[in-house]
């Protein structure tokens, strides 16, 4: 039985799924409905097609092309298994070199360059990491479709205008950071497709968009801490997360520290500061 649970929608659909077969199932053969490519995130399976037979296991990825028939077996592994997919859209797969020839279905074993990539979408899908799983999912495609073909992207080196599309960016987000602040909305904002603002963002600034939204927040976070009475919960409701564990478990990988740990050493420092200030020591 295959269970999908869409975690992203837009032009790079994110979903995870689940796959219960086993040996006892008899394959049948399916075809590819878009581009995609799907990170093995347990289990394993058996892949058939255009003449070969690819055999997936965690860190694998699974790779389709509009059209194309496949086969999936699962004679090695009786515990099912899980994948997360990421499936541009056909502009945006245009764009990023899925719809070159060189993108062809079939399977990449566990490489260096996906790991990383495939392990922080694991961390997204959970809603433990940043940057953000359409972020992860773009690099991701990205980087398979340059490995396909041989020819990885060259490092953007921004002009002028890009620098000035990033920096108002940046200002936009941190002022309006309490808010939802998508992928899509800031790219059209800027002027640019989803994919070319991710990598402007992340060439001028060092950090992608949602990796800034996340630091802006923890930033208003820590001052209220540090300044105000407000209850952790309502802080962090106020600035932006949207429920408190998200919030304390950023905060913590940010500061070293729980919100409430930094507001008593945030107190201990105001208080030490006014004692030496009032008694002139």
């Amino acid at each position: 039985m295959l269970t999908a649970q869409p975690l992203v929608e837009g032009p790079l659909a994110v979903t995870l799924y689940r796959c219960s077969a086993g040996p006892a199932q008899a394959p049948f053969t399916e075809q590819y409905r878009g581009w995609s490519a799907s990170y093995v995130l347990r289990g394993s399976f058996g892949c058939r097609c255009r003449g070969r037979h690819f055999e997936l296991v965690p860190g694998s990825v699974l790779v389709g092309r509009p059209g194309d028939e496949f086969t999936c077996t699962h004679e090695h592994h009786h515990g099912g298994d899980e994948c997360l997919a990421f499936a541009p859209d056909a502009a945006l797969a245009d764009e990023l070199g899925a719809g070159a020839a060189s993108w062809q279905s079939g399977a990449l074993p566990p490489l260096p360059g996906l790991i990383g990539l495939g392990e922080l979408g694991r961390a997204g899908a959970a809603g433990h990491a940043t940057p953000a799983l359409d972020e992860v999912g773009l690099a991701l495609v990205a980087r398979i479709a340059g490995l396909l073909r041989g020819t990885p992207d060259a490092p953007l080196r921004p002009g002028r205008r890009d620098r000035q599309r990033a920096v108002e960016s940046a200002l936009w987000i941190d002022a309006h950071s309490a808010e939802r602040c998508e992928l899509p909305q800031l790219a059209r904002q800027a002027g640019l497709s989803a994919y070319h603002y991710l990598r402007v963002f992340g060439a001028v600034l060092g950090v992608t968009p949602h990796q800034y939204l996340v630091r802006s927040r923890l930033r208003r976070a820590a001052e209220a801490l540090a300044t105000g009475t407000q209850r952790v919960t309502d802080i962090a409701l106020d600035v932006g997360f949207d429920d408190l564990s998200n919030f304390t478990r950023s905060f913590g990988r940010a500061t070293g520290l729980s919100p409430r740990a930094f507001r008593r050493a945030a107190r201990r420092d105001r208080n030490f500061l006014q004692e030496r200030i009032g008694t002139g020591t």
